[in-house]
């Protein structure tokens, strides 16, 4: 578990494409490394990644196919960055939420402001994931646990606010429209979400041909009077 409170940037060194798998070796930010063994769990933004092999702060991971399918992972190349989470320990403090490091898809960047002191970043998601979206929910961006600040259904989009500590650790000062951003759903929201669905399926789902029957009827009724 990882809590996504990014404390620093990864610099990729090398990656080397192999059919169905990359490998990637990353230079992780000063202090990172330790007690680090391996298969330790660190999330690559926002995706968790096991340690395969590491000589101090340079560490190896494998990135499945899945994986890169779903993330971002696929697009990384030799001087990207991007942000380190270590594993979770037991009694430490959770700044942020709750997070597994498994992502549920990715986000588009389609539009950066810059109030005094803030940025503002607004994405768009695929119609399925914008359910669990909610104005002042948690979401976890590039493994970042962040507050939505607001939320346009219809559209597919959400917006949050970023503070300057969080550009100054994170890769998104460097962030543009058109990005592509890892996310993860809140899974308290996702499974509230999902319950809920599939009661109200169970509950009205054998009920919904009689309902069309009906509707249909009183719209034949209604134009009927029409004419």
């Amino acid at each position: 578990m990882f809590t996504g409170i990014v404390k620093g940037q990864g610099l990729i060194e090398e990656v080397t494409t192999k059919p169905g798998l990359h490998s990637i070796r990353i230079l992780l930010p000063a202090g990172a490394e330790h007690e680090l063994e391996v298969g330790a769990s660190i999330a690559v933004d926002g995706v968790c990644l096991t340690v395969t092999q590491f000589r101090g702060r340079v560490v190896d991971f494998d990135v499945m196919l899945e994986t890169l399918n779903r993330t971002t992972l696929g697009t990384l190349e030799k001087g990207s960055l991007v942000n380190i989470e270590r594993a979770a320990r037991d009694g430490q403090e959770v700044g942020g939420h709750a997070i597994s490091g498994h992502i549920d898809c990715t986000a588009e960047i389609v539009k950066i402001e810059a109030p005094e002191n803030n940025k503002v970043m607004t994405f768009r998601v695929e119609a399925p994931w914008v359910r669990y979206i909610f104005q002042k929910g948690y979401i976890a961006l590039n493994g970042v646990s962040l507050t939505i600040s607001g939320v346009e259904k219809q559209a597919g989009t959400f917006q949050v606010w970023f503070i300057p500590e969080t550009l100054r650790l994170t890769s998104f000062a460097g962030k543009k429209i058109g990005d592509r951003i890892n996310l993860e759903v809140e899974r308290g929201t996702l499974v509230t979400v999902d319950t809920i669905r599939s009661y109200l399926d169970e509950l009205v789902g054998p009920l919904l041909p009689e309902l069309k029957k009906v509707l249909a009827e009183k719209k034949s009724t209604a134009l009927d009077a029409l004419s």
